[in-house]
This record gives C-alpha cells, sequence and structure tokens, in this order.
C-alpha cells in the first residue's frame, strides 16, 4: 500500500494462481491458473515489458465488438471454465462477453481489509456469543467479497440484479465450502451465512429501510450503468446518492464499515470521499479513499478502480 498524501494506491500482488504478467499497448496479459490471456485496458498506455513472443503464448485474446460486449479468440482448446484458488477461495474462471472472467483480482485488498475490521469486532466481543455480523453486499455480481465476509465469520445479505450473476457467485460458494441451505429437498435463496437476493439495489435497499432492517457493515460496486429485472434504468450519477442516503439509515447503531468500490464511472476518489463523509460526521471514525491497483512483474502499477471507506 502506497500513501500519495491524500489517497492510498492499494496494490494487490500476484498470487499461485493469478498473475499479471505484462501491461502495455492498451493491454493486459494475465494468467489465470494455467491458462494466459490478453485483454484490453485503456488506463496501459505504456510500453509493454516482455517480447512479443511472450504475449504470442496466450490461450485467447478479447476482441471489442461495436457495442458493449465483444467475443473470445480462442488459440488452443481452453475450456469454457475452470476453476482456481484465489485468496483461500475457489472460483469459478469463466470468459465472458463482457471481458470479463468472474474475478476482480484488484478487489482482494478489499477482502482483506473487511476480514480484518470484521474478525477485529468479533474479537471485541461487542455483539455477544449470540449476535452475527449482518453485512449488505450490493451490486454482488460473482461474490467474491460476499463469500469471503460470510468466511470470516459475518452474516451476508447479497444482492444482484442477474440472475446468471448469482448462480455463478452460488456455485463459488459451494466450491469454497459454504454448503447451500435445502428444504423440502429443494434449494432455497439462502447459503451458509449468505442470503441471496435477485433485485434492484435500489428498490431492495427502499424495501429494508421501510422494514426497518439494520446492518452492520455495507459494501458495494455501483456500475456506471445498468438495468433492473424489470427494466428500471441506472444511472450512477442519478441514483448513487439517492442510494447511500439510504444505505445510511439502514447502519446499526455500531457499525463495522462501509465500503464505495468504483469502476469506469469517470470519478475521482474524491468524489467518493466526499459523499460519504456523513457517515465520519456522525459517527466519527476514519475515511480512506484512492485507486485500486495490481502489479504486474515488471512492478508497474496497473490502476483497476477507485474507492472509498469508512472504518471506527
Amino acid at each position: 500500500m502506497k500513501d500519495s498524501k491524500n489517497s492510498l494506491i492499494l496494490i494487490t500482488e500476484s498470487q499461485p494462481e493469478y498473475e499479471l504478467l505484462d501491461t502495455g499497448d492498451g493491454k493486459k496479459l494475465e494468467r489465470f491458473g494455467s491458462f494466459l490471456v490478453s485483454r484490453p485496458d485503456p488506463q496501459a498506455l505504456w510500453q509493454p515489458a516482455l517480447a512479443d513472443s511472450e504475449w504470442k503464448k496466450i490461450d485467447a485474446s478479447f476482441e471489442v465488438g461495436d457495442g458493449r460486449t465483444g467475443s473470445w479468440k480462442k488459440k488452443t482448446d481452453m475450456p469454457e471454465k475452470w476453476n482456481i484458488d484465489y485468496s483461500g477461495l475457489k472460483l469459478v474462471i469463466k470468459p465472458t462477453p463482457f471481458k470479463h472472467m468472474g474475478l476482480f483480482p484488484e478487489q482482494e485488498v478489499q477482502w482483506m481489509w473487511m476480514k480484518e475490521q470484521i474478525e477485529k469486532r468479533i474479537d471485541d466481543q461487542v455483539f455477544g456469543e449470540d449476535k452475527k455480523i449482518e453485512v449488505l453486499n450490493l451490486f454482488g455480481y460473482t461474490g467474491g467479497a460476499t463469500i469471503s465476509c460470510a468466511m470470516s465469520g459475518a452474516n451476508v445479505t447479497h444482492v444482484d440484479a442477474s440472475k446468471a450473476a448469482i448462480a455463478w457467485a452460488k456455485e463459488n460458494a459451494v466450491l469454497s465450502g459454504l454448503g447451500v441451505k435445502k428444504e423440502g429437498g429443494k434449494e432455497n435463496n439462502k447459503t451458509d451465512s449468505i442470503r441471496w437476493m435477485l433485485d434492484d439495489a435500489l428498490e431492495f435497499v427502499q424495501k429494508e429501510v421501510r422494514r426497518g432492517k439494520k446492518y452492520d457493515a455495507i459494501l458495494m460496486d455501483p456500475p456506471a450503468f445498468g438495468r433492473s429485472p424489470t427494466g428500471k434504468t441506472w444511472k450512477i450519477e442519478k441514483q448513487l446518492p439517492e442510494l447511500l442516503d439510504l444505505c445510511f439509515k439502514l447502519l446499526s447503531d455500531n457499525p463495522v464499515f462501509f465500503l464505495v468500490n468504483g469502476y469506469a464511472a469517470g470519478y475521482s476518489p474524491l468524489a467518493y470521499e466526499n459523499i460519504i463523509l456523513p457517515l465520519k460526521d456522525s459517527l466519527g471514525g476514519k475515511i480512506e479513499s484512492g485507486e485500486l491497483s495490481i502489479k504486474d512483474r515488471s512492478a508497474r502499477l496497473l490502476s483497476c478502480g477507485i474507492f472509498a471507506r469508512w472504518s471506527k
């Protein structure tokens, strides 16, 4: 972690089953398990450090299409999906038409931070033996953060508007050792310590406020644009302030943390920091903001998003 005066740069290092090999020419060269892939990345403005022959060893590359999607050009018999171990989690890797693989490696530093906050609160025994920390994860996608929090000892409510994403997250949870609960021989919407909710994030939070529900920690990774299962449009510049105001109402009297991640939304970390300042004003604690990055083999840092987070 680097401290650049007013902001932090959080750095994800290589792990045995994930590595950022090289960056440059608007692309990144990565290894997921034993497979090498090349994906576009507009942040990589510089020249690659590795020879072109190394980049040619890839199993597949992502080709940008006309719209928000593209296609994968396979060069070997790389499977449609495979599993890796990453930061103590077992995850399904699956190349998608949206360029993503189901794993956002730069979030691993946030998983570790949340784990530290949860375990510290558990050790402090603030809640007593009979009450678990309740975490709300909005825009939860394939569940890395959800599973990490659950494995750290918290109950997690995972919300996503995509049925396919929730199915993928459930698969990851089961692979990581969190069994799916069944009632009457049928699966329900619960896994050990996780409640899965197929819903629009804003609509779900509105309902939870009306119900008087409280959470001890909230995290989110809102997209710049999206659509709910009912066809409602999400635009971050319009809906995020409203969503955050409602989320503040969902926090318990003694919350653990509040985390907002951002990707491709065009904002600076200071914008996210400013929007969660009411938490510090009302609850004390501290706010940190900055960039998320991954280090490649030549020790260059690839910027992968922004964040702001509050903790006691």
